[in-house]
């Protein structure tokens, strides 16, 4: 099955069982059937109409931030769009960028522009394609809010163009998840500011990062969504759950709304920390905590 797909492919941007923990920031996670490293948007509609047709399971991967892979891995293809997915160009006011481009590299080019919007990018690790996927977001301000147009490949290798608003955006959720797009590229609206002003909000926000976020361990950002009108954080401190671990894996010491791999954590060390979590918060609390951080694959 696997051979046919390779047949079609350059041999150099296909890997076979290739270990997941090698394209996350958690460094957790099992074997890829296949992961492919397209070149262009036209090996990219191979994949996608060759994956439909058989009806072989796929997966699009970024930068790897904001996922667990489980321990058995993934089945059917991973496709990563990475260093050969970067360009980006300045358009006026706006900024098109294919969706490999780092989201705190976008928010640098962006001020070096002097354009303003991007700021509450700054140190986040994932890419433009998982951001706009996730709406992901910080310091009350989401992608949705610069977004205008969204190019994205369907299951059949045709490419469609989306508004911010048929993007069906809202807290950490879009169309984009589970639904069989692959984006390939963003164009954003951003505002002309001072330079000056749009570096110290990054050098703030920057700072925030190092002092409250853990990253010195391995992770996948925000464990779990916040609830309205509560953080998640100071109800998993009040628990004394803040350094609890379950094998390698640890909540954080530093910010207890993390769970950090201290070295040798396993998918399921994760999920059963997450399980403790969210059942001591709901009996607590009677809050139900859902995950924020994306997880896939084989148990």
């Amino acid at each position: 099955m696997y051979d046919e797909l390779r047949g079609l492919l350059a041999e150099e941007i296909v890997l076979l069982d290739e270990p997941m923990k090698n394209h996350t920031t958690f460094k957790i996670g099992g074997p890829a059937d296949m992961l492919v490293c397209p070149r262009h948007i036209e090996e990219i509609k191979i994949i996608m109409k060759y994956c439909n047709q058989q009806q072989i399971p796929f997966m699009v991967l970024g930068m790897g931030s904001n996922l667990l892979v489980r321990d058995k891995g993934i089945r059917g293809v991973v496709v990563k769009l990475g260093q050969n997915f970067q360009a980006l160009r300045m358009e006026g006011e706006q900024i098109w960028a294919q969706s490999g481009v780092g989201l705190s590299q976008l928010a640098h080019c962006a001020a070096e522009a002097s354009l303003s919007g991007l700021e509450f990018a700054e140190g986040i690790p994932g890419s433009l394609g998982g951001a706009v996927a996730m709406n992901a977001g910080a310091y009350e301000k989401e992608m949705q809010d610069v977004i205008i147009e969204v190019e994205a490949i369907d299951r059949t290798g045709e490419i469609h163009r989306f508004s911010a608003q048929e993007a069906g955006f809202a807290y950490r959720k879009s169309i984009f998840q589970d639904n069989g797009f692959i984006i390939v590229s963003a164009r954003m609206q951003l505002n002309k500011g001072f330079r000056e002003d749009i570096e110290m909000r990054m050098q703030q926000f920057a700072k925030i990062r190092r002092e409250k976020q853990p990253l010195e361990y391995p992770s996948a950002g925000s464990t779990f969504k916040r609830p309205p009108g509560m953080y998640v954080g100071p109800m998993i401190e009040e628990l004394s759950l803040k350094g609890y671990r379950i094998g390698g894996a640890e909540v954080s010491t530093k910010h207890a709304g993390f769970i950090v791999n201290r070295g040798d954590a396993s998918a399921a060390d994760v999920i059963n920390l997450i399980d403790k979590i969210q059942s001591e918060v709901r009996a607590s609390f009677g809050v139900d905590l859902q995950p924020e951080i994306r997880i896939v694959g084989e148990a």
